[in-house]
């Protein structure tokens, strides 16, 4: 049963290994590689073949035949064994989950070796424990860590990962919720493109637009990348030069959202936003690379884990309609397009698009009672 008293952070931390245990990480990060290859080819196989289900036993048994007979094999821990295979049983789940559902995904895939970036330990203690200023890691030792914070609650599982030519270890903790919201104060917010997010209040914020900033800089590093010869020296340091501003980026994003979420969770509480698909959305090839560079997933995610920490009401309301509503009226906007950035209707209203959407959120959560008071009406 699930414990509703705590909530799951995550906390990061960089990893400065040496030499000899850098060596050891890739040894363990290539052999769960090719043991998710091996696993997942069982499963294929089997299925294709005979139509049948492979039990988790059986890749259990496989992967302790593994770590006895293919090299560095060894140096995994039986957790991390035991983590590949879930890792393969969860993306068949995942698949006839989705069949089921009348979906057409497509079948697991193997997994090139530059597309496996991490492997687990989980149950804490059990291959890997923070030892002194150390991490210690099964098959590969005591390493340097940089501990910019302190880790809180119960750590329930460890991640080793490698990310951008350097490499992290992610603590999975319980830790209690704070419950500390005493505000009332409630908010509608409505994401978009140019502001990234308009509240209910009218105030907006603007996307600082991380990927498109860096975007120059990212194309030169691309073209150096595709000038280095394969295989050379050059290259590895083209490709580590390109992940870097890439997790640049992807860093300045996760600061400002960080920050963002934390101010909203301080000082409301009771928020609404939609719960907007934006898998679906992304497939729009005119608007993909701007919802992703303002980061909207993200946005939800904090917002919720921290709204579960404060113990304050976060409300994902469905967003049909919401921008065609007028927010004072029963009626509906026609012909609004992208371009329309300013609503008005016959009551009276007159308003940004952004900020009447964001009050028809609030609305729809059922705890508004006159949050129209501020607008212009005739």
């Amino acid at each position: 049963m699930k414990d509703s008293t705590v909530v799951l952070r995550t906390y990061k931390y960089r990893l400065y290994p040496s030499k000899s245990q850098e060596t050891n990480l890739f040894r363990v990060l290539h052999a769960c590689h090719g043991l998710y290859n091996m696993a997942l080819a069982e499963r294929k196989y089997a299925w294709q073949l005979e139509r049948v289900h492979v039990p988790t036993k059986k890749l259990n048994d496989l992967g302790k035949h593994y770590r006895k007979t293919f090299p560095y094999a060894q140096q995994m821990h039986s957790q991390t064994t035991q983590s590949v295979i879930e890792q393969v049983d969860e993306a068949y789940e995942g698949f006839f989950r989705r069949v089921k559902n009348g979906e057409k995904p497509g079948y697991p895939r193997f997994k090139p070796r530059q597309q496996f970036h991490s492997f687990e330990f989980k149950q804490y203690g059990s291959g890997c424990k923070i030892d002194g200023r150390r991490l210690k890691i099964y098959g590969v030792g005591r390493v340097r860590v940089r501990w910019h914070r302190e880790v809180l609650g119960k750590i329930k599982l460890v991640r080793i990962k490698h990310q951008a030519g350097e490499w992290y270890a992610c603590f999975v903790c319980e830790v209690p919720r704070k419950h500390t919201v005493t505000s009332d104060w409630e908010i509608g917010i409505d994401v978009g493109i140019s502001a990234l997010l308009t509240t209910s209040e009218g105030e907006k914020v603007e996307n600082p637009n991380y990927y498109r900033n860096g975007q120059a800089k990212l194309r030169r590093l691309s073209r150096k990348l595709a000038r280095a010869k394969r295989g050379s020296k050059n290259r590895q340091k083209a490709l580590q030069a390109v992940q870097s501003q890439h997790q640049h980026i992807a860093n300045q994003r996760h600061d400002f959202i960080h920050k963002l979420t934390h101010t909203i969770t301080d000082i409301y509480g009771w928020v609404a936003i939609e719960d907007l698909a934006i898998r679906n959305m992304v497939r729009n090839h005119h608007l993909s690379k701007s919802i992703l560079d303002s980061g909207w997933g993200l946005f939800k995610e904090q917002l919720q884990y921290k709204a579960a920490e404060a113990g304050l009401q976060l409300k994902l309301v469905n967003p049909r309609k919401t921008t065609l509503k007028c927010s004072n009226c029963p009626r509906e906007f026609t012909n609004l397009t992208l371009k329309d950035r300013w609503v008005e209707c016959p009551c009276g209203l007159s308003l940004d698009r952004d900020h009447n959407a964001a009050i028809n959120i609030l609305k729809q959560a059922g705890w508004a009672t006159s949050v129209v008071a501020n607008v212009e009406c005739g």
